[in-house]
Order: structure tokens, then C-alpha cells, then sequence
């Protein structure tokens, strides 16, 4: 075998020996998706309206309401904050008078 193939054996076997290892003492933080179409539909406006307002893409919106994706980490965070203050974080996000 070549020297890429035994060295790439040899990175499986560590990998999988990490997988399989005790992981006391790590520290797995695992991340509750919002209901992104209940917080919407509890703020009464429309998919438009909440990406406009919250400045979120419209097909991002619908993929996460749909179930095709999920948001990550930070936008989980952001939906939930909407979900709390959604008065406030509207208007943080409002443009300046000129």
C-alpha cells in the first residue's frame, strides 16, 4: 500500500478511536431551534413583512418554515431574541431619520 493509503488508515483508526472515546469533560452545547413560523405568526405579519422587518432573506425564511434547512447557532439566538423583544430588536434594526 502506498504511504497515502497507510497514512490515511492510520487518520481513520485516530478518528474513529475519538468517536468512540469517553467524552467526560467535554462539553457539548446543543442549540434549540426556534419555531421560526410561530414567532412570526405571533407578531400577526406575514413572511414578507418578517424578513423585511428582521432583515432575514425571504428563501432563507421559508426553508427554515418549511423544514429544508435550520438555522444555525447565531440565527437561532437572533429568532429567539425576536421572540422576546421583537418591539425593540425592530426598532434597533429601523433606519436612522434624515
Amino acid at each position: 500500500m502506498s504511504r497515502f493509503g497507510d497514512e490515511l488508515i492510520e487518520s481513520l483508526a485516530d478518528a474513529f478511536a475519538h468517536a468512540s472515546s469517553d467524552k467526560s469533560g467535554v462539553r457539548v452545547r446543543t442549540v434549540k431551534v426556534p419555531d421560526v413560523r410561530a414567532i412570526r405568526r405571533a407578531l400577526h405579519m406575514s413572511q414578507q413583512e418578517f424578513a423585511a422587518t428582521y432583515r432575514i432573506p425571504l428563501p432563507t425564511l421559508k426553508g427554515w418554515e418549511q423544514g429544508r434547512r435550520h438555522p444555525d447557532a447565531p440565527a437561532a439566538a437572533y429568532l429567539q431574541a425576536i421572540a422576546k423583544r421583537p418591539h425593540e430588536i425592530s426598532a434597533a434594526l429601523a433606519p436612522e431619520p434624515t
